[in-house]
Protein backbone atom coordinates (compact mmCIF):
# COMPACT_ATOMS: atom_id res chain seq x y z
CA UNK A 1 0.00 0.00 0.00
CA UNK A 2 1.25 3.63 -0.87
CA UNK A 3 1.87 5.95 1.94
CA UNK A 4 -1.20 8.24 0.60
CA UNK A 5 -3.29 6.31 1.84
CA UNK A 6 -6.12 7.36 4.10
CA UNK A 7 -7.22 5.34 6.90
CA UNK A 8 -11.44 5.25 7.18
CA UNK A 9 -13.69 5.32 10.08
CA UNK A 10 -13.64 1.29 10.07
CA UNK A 11 -10.09 1.60 10.63
CA UNK A 12 -9.13 -0.29 7.45
CA UNK A 13 -6.76 0.83 4.71
CA UNK A 14 -8.51 2.46 1.93
CA UNK A 15 -7.36 4.40 -1.12
CA UNK A 16 -9.89 7.50 -0.78
CA UNK A 17 -10.69 9.63 1.63
CA UNK A 18 -13.52 8.50 3.77
CA UNK A 19 -15.55 12.17 4.37
CA UNK A 20 -16.62 12.45 7.76
CA UNK A 21 -20.51 12.51 8.92
CA UNK A 22 -21.73 15.86 6.99
CA UNK A 23 -24.85 17.78 7.45
CA UNK A 24 -24.77 19.13 3.97
CA UNK A 25 -26.07 16.44 1.81
CA UNK A 26 -29.67 16.80 3.97
CA UNK A 27 -29.40 20.54 4.28
CA UNK A 28 -28.48 20.71 0.10
CA UNK A 29 -31.93 18.88 -0.31
CA UNK A 30 -33.89 20.76 1.57
CA UNK A 31 -32.72 24.18 0.48
CA UNK A 32 -33.14 22.20 -3.12
CA UNK A 33 -36.80 21.49 -2.14
CA UNK A 34 -37.69 24.70 -0.67
CA UNK A 35 -36.87 26.72 -3.94
CA UNK A 36 -38.93 23.92 -5.73
CA UNK A 37 -41.96 25.03 -3.42
CA UNK A 38 -41.53 28.72 -3.76
CA UNK A 39 -40.73 28.32 -7.79
CA UNK A 40 -44.44 26.14 -7.96
CA UNK A 41 -45.97 28.70 -5.64
CA UNK A 42 -44.53 31.79 -7.55
CA UNK A 43 -45.79 30.34 -10.78
CA UNK A 44 -49.56 29.72 -9.55
CA UNK A 45 -49.76 33.12 -7.27
CA UNK A 46 -49.99 31.68 -4.14
CA UNK A 47 -50.81 33.91 -1.34
CA UNK A 48 -51.24 34.00 2.27
CA UNK A 49 -52.92 36.47 4.28
CA UNK A 50 -52.47 38.55 1.31
CA UNK A 51 -49.15 38.19 1.12
CA UNK A 52 -47.55 36.86 -2.44
CA UNK A 53 -45.02 34.23 -1.04
CA UNK A 54 -43.79 32.84 -4.14
CA UNK A 55 -41.04 35.25 -4.80
CA UNK A 56 -40.11 35.26 -1.26
CA UNK A 57 -40.03 31.11 -1.35
CA UNK A 58 -37.81 31.49 -4.45
CA UNK A 59 -35.73 34.28 -2.54
CA UNK A 60 -35.10 31.81 0.43
CA UNK A 61 -34.67 28.73 -1.31
CA UNK A 62 -31.91 30.54 -3.30
CA UNK A 63 -30.15 32.04 -0.36
CA UNK A 64 -30.46 28.71 1.44
CA UNK A 65 -28.59 26.86 -1.84
CA UNK A 66 -25.97 29.98 -1.60
CA UNK A 67 -25.26 29.18 1.62
CA UNK A 68 -25.14 25.26 1.59
CA UNK A 69 -22.64 25.12 -1.35
CA UNK A 70 -20.35 28.22 0.49
CA UNK A 71 -20.31 25.60 3.81
CA UNK A 72 -19.96 22.70 1.97
CA UNK A 73 -16.65 24.24 -0.56
CA UNK A 74 -15.19 25.20 2.65
CA UNK A 75 -15.22 22.39 4.24
CA UNK A 76 -13.90 20.73 1.30
CA UNK A 77 -11.06 23.33 0.57
CA UNK A 78 -10.62 22.63 4.45
CA UNK A 79 -10.01 18.85 4.04
CA UNK A 80 -7.57 19.78 1.08
CA UNK A 81 -5.75 22.32 2.20
CA UNK A 82 -5.24 21.95 5.99
CA UNK A 83 -6.11 18.19 7.01
CA UNK A 84 -4.70 17.25 3.77
CA UNK A 85 -6.78 14.14 3.13
CA UNK A 86 -7.25 14.15 0.03
CA UNK A 87 -5.39 10.84 -1.70
CA UNK A 88 -4.40 10.82 -5.33
CA UNK A 89 -7.70 8.81 -5.98
CA UNK A 90 -9.12 11.47 -4.02
CA UNK A 91 -7.97 14.15 -6.46
CA UNK A 92 -8.57 11.85 -9.77
CA UNK A 93 -12.10 10.98 -8.34
CA UNK A 94 -12.65 15.37 -8.30
CA UNK A 95 -11.40 15.40 -11.87
CA UNK A 96 -13.73 13.16 -13.13
CA UNK A 97 -16.38 14.88 -11.66
CA UNK A 98 -15.79 18.02 -13.00
CA UNK A 99 -15.23 16.40 -15.96
CA UNK A 100 -18.29 14.96 -16.39
CA UNK A 101 -20.17 18.40 -14.68
CA UNK A 102 -18.74 20.16 -18.16
CA UNK A 103 -19.94 17.54 -19.99
CA UNK A 104 -23.71 17.96 -18.71
CA UNK A 105 -23.41 21.69 -19.52
CA UNK A 106 -22.44 20.90 -22.64
CA UNK A 107 -25.47 19.06 -23.30
CA UNK A 108 -27.46 22.01 -21.41
CA UNK A 109 -26.11 24.71 -24.13
CA UNK A 110 -27.21 21.78 -27.16
CA UNK A 111 -30.21 22.18 -26.41
CA UNK A 112 -30.44 25.69 -26.93
CA UNK A 113 -28.19 25.36 -30.54
CA UNK A 114 -31.27 22.43 -31.19
CA UNK A 115 -33.77 25.34 -30.34
CA UNK A 116 -32.17 27.60 -32.44
CA UNK A 117 -30.76 25.59 -35.70
CA UNK A 118 -34.55 24.02 -35.82
CA UNK A 119 -35.79 27.85 -35.75
CA UNK A 120 -33.62 28.81 -38.52
CA UNK A 121 -33.11 26.10 -41.26
CA UNK A 122 -36.84 24.68 -41.24
CA UNK A 123 -38.03 28.35 -41.46
CA UNK A 124 -40.61 27.40 -43.86
CA UNK A 125 -41.77 24.12 -42.43
CA UNK A 126 -45.51 24.13 -44.14
CA UNK A 127 -46.51 21.63 -41.04
CA UNK A 128 -45.64 24.00 -38.94
CA UNK A 129 -47.96 26.94 -39.91
CA UNK A 130 -47.09 29.36 -37.46
CA UNK A 131 -43.44 29.18 -37.30
CA UNK A 132 -44.13 30.05 -41.01
CA UNK A 133 -46.64 32.61 -40.41
CA UNK A 134 -44.26 34.39 -38.24
CA UNK A 135 -40.96 34.42 -39.79
CA UNK A 136 -42.63 34.86 -43.18
CA UNK A 137 -40.04 32.55 -44.97
CA UNK A 138 -36.95 34.18 -44.10
CA UNK A 139 -34.56 34.19 -41.05
CA UNK A 140 -34.48 36.32 -39.04
CA UNK A 141 -37.94 36.81 -39.22
CA UNK A 142 -38.96 40.09 -41.25
CA UNK A 143 -40.59 41.46 -38.45
CA UNK A 144 -37.17 41.84 -36.80
CA UNK A 145 -35.79 45.34 -38.07
CA UNK A 146 -32.79 45.45 -36.35
CA UNK A 147 -30.37 42.03 -35.35
CA UNK A 148 -26.84 42.84 -33.33
CA UNK A 149 -24.59 43.18 -35.74
CA UNK A 150 -21.39 40.37 -35.34
CA UNK A 151 -18.10 42.19 -35.95
CA UNK A 152 -19.13 45.09 -33.62
CA UNK A 153 -19.46 44.86 -29.59
CA UNK A 154 -20.11 41.02 -30.07
CA UNK A 155 -16.68 40.97 -32.04
CA UNK A 156 -14.74 42.97 -29.03
CA UNK A 157 -16.59 40.58 -26.15
CA UNK A 158 -15.07 37.65 -28.29
CA UNK A 159 -11.52 39.31 -27.97
CA UNK A 160 -12.13 39.56 -24.20
CA UNK A 161 -13.08 35.97 -23.96
CA UNK A 162 -9.81 34.58 -25.83
CA UNK A 163 -7.47 37.65 -24.28
CA UNK A 164 -9.09 35.60 -21.12
CA UNK A 165 -8.97 32.26 -21.80
CA UNK A 166 -5.09 33.20 -22.68
CA UNK A 167 -4.78 34.43 -19.02
CA UNK A 168 -5.95 31.67 -17.03
CA UNK A 169 -3.42 29.03 -19.02
CA UNK A 170 -0.80 31.39 -17.72
CA UNK A 171 -2.21 30.63 -14.35
CA UNK A 172 -2.51 27.30 -14.66
CA UNK A 173 1.01 27.09 -15.96
CA UNK A 174 2.33 29.62 -13.78
CA UNK A 175 1.24 27.46 -10.75
CA UNK A 176 2.63 24.49 -12.07
CA UNK A 177 5.78 26.01 -11.92
CA UNK A 178 5.48 27.34 -8.47
CA UNK A 179 5.20 31.01 -9.44
CA UNK A 180 2.61 31.94 -6.91
CA UNK A 181 2.85 35.69 -7.69
CA UNK A 182 1.98 35.38 -11.74
CA UNK A 183 -1.05 32.82 -9.97
CA UNK A 184 -2.14 36.05 -8.68
CA UNK A 185 -1.67 38.21 -11.32
CA UNK A 186 -3.27 36.16 -14.13
CA UNK A 187 -6.14 35.00 -12.10
CA UNK A 188 -6.79 38.76 -11.14
CA UNK A 189 -6.86 39.38 -14.91
CA UNK A 190 -9.21 36.61 -16.17
CA UNK A 191 -11.57 37.40 -13.47
CA UNK A 192 -11.23 41.37 -14.36
CA UNK A 193 -12.17 40.24 -18.21
CA UNK A 194 -15.16 38.08 -17.06
CA UNK A 195 -16.46 41.00 -15.50
CA UNK A 196 -15.91 43.03 -18.31
CA UNK A 197 -17.39 40.90 -20.00
CA UNK A 198 -20.21 40.91 -18.24
CA UNK A 199 -21.02 44.57 -18.79
CA UNK A 200 -20.85 44.64 -22.24
CA UNK A 201 -23.09 41.86 -22.57
CA UNK A 202 -25.61 43.95 -19.98
CA UNK A 203 -25.33 47.59 -22.43
CA UNK A 204 -25.17 44.84 -25.63
CA UNK A 205 -28.91 43.58 -23.80
CA UNK A 206 -30.00 47.02 -23.21
CA UNK A 207 -30.05 48.14 -27.27
CA UNK A 208 -31.15 45.00 -27.72
CA UNK A 209 -34.44 45.05 -25.76
CA UNK A 210 -35.26 48.68 -27.59
CA UNK A 211 -35.51 46.39 -31.10
CA UNK A 212 -37.12 42.86 -29.92
CA UNK A 213 -38.20 41.68 -26.60
CA UNK A 214 -37.62 38.13 -25.24
CA UNK A 215 -41.46 37.10 -25.83
CA UNK A 216 -41.32 38.29 -29.35
CA UNK A 217 -41.10 34.93 -31.03
CA UNK A 218 -38.39 32.42 -32.02
CA UNK A 219 -35.51 34.41 -32.75
CA UNK A 220 -35.37 36.42 -29.74
CA UNK A 221 -36.44 33.95 -27.62
CA UNK A 222 -33.34 31.26 -28.50
CA UNK A 223 -31.02 34.61 -29.08
CA UNK A 224 -31.81 35.80 -25.42
CA UNK A 225 -31.51 31.99 -23.83
CA UNK A 226 -28.71 31.25 -25.23
CA UNK A 227 -26.26 34.18 -24.82
CA UNK A 228 -28.42 34.91 -21.27
CA UNK A 229 -27.54 31.33 -19.68
CA UNK A 230 -23.75 31.72 -21.24
CA UNK A 231 -23.77 35.01 -19.22
CA UNK A 232 -25.23 33.51 -16.35
CA UNK A 233 -21.85 31.03 -16.83
CA UNK A 234 -19.47 34.18 -17.31
CA UNK A 235 -20.70 35.11 -13.79
CA UNK A 236 -20.35 31.62 -11.95
CA UNK A 237 -16.96 31.16 -13.74
CA UNK A 238 -15.94 34.84 -12.51
CA UNK A 239 -16.69 34.28 -8.86
CA UNK A 240 -15.06 30.66 -8.97
CA UNK A 241 -12.18 32.65 -10.38
CA UNK A 242 -12.21 35.18 -7.38
CA UNK A 243 -12.78 32.10 -4.93
CA UNK A 244 -9.35 30.91 -6.43
CA UNK A 245 -7.17 34.26 -6.65
CA UNK A 246 -8.48 34.40 -2.74
CA UNK A 247 -6.63 31.06 -2.32
CA UNK A 248 -3.31 32.00 -4.09
CA UNK A 249 -3.29 35.07 -2.07
CA UNK A 250 -3.26 33.04 0.88
CA UNK A 251 -0.81 30.60 -0.45
CA UNK A 252 -3.02 27.38 -1.06
CA UNK A 253 -2.38 25.82 -4.59
CA UNK A 254 1.38 24.50 -4.96
CA UNK A 255 3.02 22.82 -8.09
CA UNK A 256 1.44 19.25 -7.01
CA UNK A 257 -1.50 20.59 -5.06
CA UNK A 258 -3.70 22.87 -7.20
CA UNK A 259 -7.20 21.13 -8.32
CA UNK A 260 -9.30 24.13 -7.83
CA UNK A 261 -7.94 26.43 -9.70
CA UNK A 262 -7.23 23.59 -12.68
CA UNK A 263 -11.45 23.44 -12.59
CA UNK A 264 -11.66 26.73 -12.74
CA UNK A 265 -9.27 26.86 -15.87
CA UNK A 266 -11.49 23.94 -17.28
CA UNK A 267 -14.66 25.93 -16.82
CA UNK A 268 -13.18 29.40 -18.35
CA UNK A 269 -11.99 27.31 -21.09
CA UNK A 270 -15.35 25.72 -21.80
CA UNK A 271 -17.07 29.04 -21.56
CA UNK A 272 -14.38 30.38 -23.98
CA UNK A 273 -15.40 27.70 -26.53
CA UNK A 274 -19.36 27.98 -26.13
CA UNK A 275 -19.16 31.72 -26.44
CA UNK A 276 -17.07 30.51 -30.41
CA UNK A 277 -20.27 28.59 -31.11
CA UNK A 278 -22.60 31.25 -30.14
CA UNK A 279 -20.46 34.03 -32.00
CA UNK A 280 -20.79 31.90 -35.75
CA UNK A 281 -24.01 30.40 -34.69
CA UNK A 282 -26.29 32.99 -33.21
CA UNK A 283 -24.58 36.47 -34.59
CA UNK A 284 -22.83 35.60 -38.00
CA UNK A 285 -24.83 32.95 -38.92
CA UNK A 286 -28.18 33.79 -37.78
CA UNK A 287 -28.51 37.41 -38.18
CA UNK A 288 -27.94 36.04 -42.10
CA UNK A 289 -24.79 37.44 -43.03
CA UNK A 290 -23.75 33.51 -42.97
CA UNK A 291 -26.93 32.44 -44.97
CA UNK A 292 -26.28 35.22 -47.12
CA UNK A 293 -22.44 34.07 -47.67
CA UNK A 294 -23.52 30.87 -48.48
CA UNK A 295 -26.01 31.33 -50.84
Amino acid sequence: MSENIEYGTTGKPHPFHIVRPSPWPLAGAFAGGLLAVGLVAYMHGAQIGGVDVGLKGVALGVLSILAVMFFWWRDVVRESVVERVHTPDTERGLRMGMALFIASEVMFFVAFFWAFFDSSIFVGDTNQYLRLEYSGGTWPPARIEDVVPPFGLPFLMTMILLLSGCTVTWAHHAVREGKNSDVIKAIGLTAALGFIFLCFQAYEYAHALKHFGFKDGAYPSTFYMATGFHGFHVFIGSVFLVVCWVRAIKGQFTPDRHFGLEAAAWYWHFVDVVWLFLFVAIYWWGNGIGIQAAQ
